[in-house]
């Protein structure tokens, strides 16, 4: 464990930080998983809409904030797409 002050307040920010990151990636993760599952599933085009946009979302927000690369969130959204047609 950090001795001086400094050290032990950047290691609590860095375990914050950890914590939200952690949190929008699962919900990527979770929201892409639940879009895949329903269009294998066969699902009403309205729902399976929904679940996209949701995916969408989450990707584009887990972008924004660097937790993934923007080039992994364009091949996310890409593969999403090429799912849902």
């Amino acid at each position: 464990m950090a001795i001086k002050k400094s050290a032990i307040k950047a290691y609590k920010r860095s375990e914050k930080l950890r914590e939200r990151n952690l949190y929008f990636k699962r919900a990527m993760k979770f929201s892409i998983k639940t879009f895949t599952k329903a269009v294998k599933a066969g699902k009403d085009s309205s729902e399976i809409q929904d679940l996209f946009d949701r995916a969408y979302s989450s990707i584009d927000k887990a972008a924004k904030r660097n937790i993934i690369h923007k080039n992994k969130a364009a091949r996310e959204k890409s593969k999403l797409a090429q799912m849902k047609n």
